[in-house]
């Protein structure tokens, strides 16, 4: 099995797309069914966290922008490992991911470089 990295994005930057407690609830519920099926397949590798709102990009001629990298109102949120054959196993999990039922969402999916 080789591993592969689904990095998840989403809009972190507006106020008004972050969900609300109820919808935060319902996500989590979504979220732990999917984590709990991709480690019942034995899947599931070590690694993987949810991100903070913050953080910094460092730039060359020390150019420092004091936000996350944000493109199309989306930035990384968070991301886990997965163990898959290939990239067409690892995108089927990928898939079932539930923060695509949101708006300005997105998983992508990267093998990583070694075993």
């Amino acid at each position: 099995m080789r591993k592969f990295v689904l990095l998840f994005r989403m809009d972190i930057a507006r106020k008004e797309a972050q969900p609300t407690r109820k919808q935060m609830e319902t996500y989590m519920q979504q979220w732990i069914r999917w984590i709990d099926e991709i480690a019942d397949n034995d899947q599931l590798a070590n690694g993987g966290n949810h991100f903070s709102l913050q953080g910094r990009v460092l730039k060359p001629n020390n150019e420092v922008i004091e936000t996350p990298h944000v493109a199309d109102n989306n930035s990384v949120a968070g991301y886990i490992i997965v163990l898959a054959k290939n990239i067409d196993e690892a995108t089927k999990i990928a898939k079932k991911c539930p923060i695509l039922n949101g708006r300005n969402t997105s998983v992508e999916i990267r093998e990583t470089a070694t075993p």
